[in-house]
């Protein structure tokens, strides 16, 4: 995980396209969520023979691949879904704007809970749809210290009687403030979800990045009336690295809801899921657990060394303490500066292509996303630039 990769010149968005994005072509990015590791060698060794093949026609999942996923989700997570309520889609994403379309009406409200992951914003106006706020709340210390976020549940519920919101769009693990709900937390969401006929949308693909001491609760494992309301989104996307090729999965218990989900599936034209991906994803879940053992323990390192950082050289940064993904976020708002100036400092003095926090919704001011899945050199490197950057500042 040491190793610099250079990924300049393979079109990609990571690295490619700051240019198109109107910043300076020299930034070095930090932004958006996949990683600067090579996926685990048996993938890249069974894209290599795949490809080999030299035919790249339509092709679908078998057994030996639901087989291992299932693997996967019952030792990880201890979860056992009936495979036969999974739905394959080419992303996350394009599952939520599915499900959205299929079980919404236009002008029907959906509720999010920001900061929040930005293409929820996206994909509910897109879809003209209410977007629904109800904000977490940042706990602090006296000093004014982020602890960490928490659901304001009684603004949760009543958010959903005034609107009467069909649909919530949970992040768990949150992006991007790193919280790993509770199952407390995610039971009481289920009882008020319930309650009022609203249908969740988990979106669950940062679950395999949780930190020692905290762990994922898959929202549908919860209870079979939990799951009844539920729409579960994962992908080996982010955990393996495998975002450009395009495979997720979809469960969905509740029968009458995984038809109408796969009938809008069925108008937007998608059936078979990408080639190389259906490959890649079998030869993750099936061998590439030791290599996200390793990974975890290097993420681990690449943020204890930061937090040093922040406190040697940045103490008027304050990282919120994530519980999980690889994603950090970090609270600028001592300085005094609009998001507008900050954003200028970190592009244009800084080099730095980060994701400034106004783009994560209602909360999200004066903080900046960070993503540490990189070798600790450049990571260090971008932290060397922020520091430069906010001292020529004279702050």
């Amino acid at each position: 995980f040491e190793e610099l990769i250079d990924r300049r010149g393979t079109s990609c968005l990571k690295y490619d396209f700051s240019k198109e994005r109107g910043l300076p072509e020299d930034v070095l990015p930090f932004w958006v969520a996949d990683m600067d590791f090579r996926t685990p060698d048996p993938v890249v060794e069974e894209l290599v023979r795949r490809s080999k093949h030299g035919i790249f026609g339509y092709t679908d999942i078998k057994e030996d691949y639901l087989s291992v996923l299932s693997h996967w989700l019952r030792s990880r997570h201890d979860w056992t879904p009936d495979m036969k309520t999974m739905t394959v889609t080419p992303g996350v994403v394009f599952a939520i704007c599915t499900a959205i379309r299929a079980l919404t009406r236009e002008g029907d409200s959906v509720l999010i809970c920001p900061p929040v992951y930005y293409p929820f914003y996206s994909s509910v106006l897109g879809n003209h749809r209410k977007l629904v706020e109800s904000p977490l709340v940042l706990r602090k210390e006296n000093d004014g210290r982020p602890i960490a976020y928490e659901i304001d549940f009684d603004d949760f519920e009543n958010k959903i009687k005034d609107n009467e919101v069909k649909l919530f769009i949970m992040c768990s693990p949150h992006n991007p403030v790193g919280r790993v709900w509770k199952r407390d937390e995610l039971e009481r969401i289920g009882e008020i979800c319930k309650r009022h006929g609203v249908v969740v949308i988990a979106d669950e693909i940062h679950h395999d990045f949780v930190r020692e001491g905290f762990k994922h609760t898959v929202f549908a494992s919860i209870s079979d009336e939990i799951d009844d309301i539920t729409i579960t989104c994962t992908s080996p996307s982010k955990t393996f690295n495998l975002a450009g090729l395009q495979i997720s999965h979809v469960f969905i218990r509740n029968e009458a809801l995984r038809h109408m989900f796969r009938q809008e599936l069925y108008t937007e034209g998608y059936s078979q899921p990408n080639a190389l991906g259906v490959f890649a994803a079998k030869a993750a879940y099936g061998k590439g657990e030791p290599w996200l053992k390793e990974l975890l323990v290097y993420l681990e390192g690449n943020l204890q060394r930061t937090k040093e950082f922040l406190a040697h050289h940045l103490p008027l940064v304050n990282l919120v303490e994530p519980e999980g993904t690889y994603l950090l976020w970090m609270d600028f708002s001592k300085y005094g500066l609009s998001d507008k100036e900050l954003d200028d400092i970190i592009i244009h003095r800084g080099k730095l292509w980060l994701d400034s926090g106004h783009i994560f919704g209602t909360g999200g001011k004066g903080f900046q996303r960070i993503n540490a899945a990189c070798p600790w050199n450049r990571l260090e490197e971008g932290l060397y630039r922020l520091l430069n950057c906010l001292d020529s500042q004279g702050t």
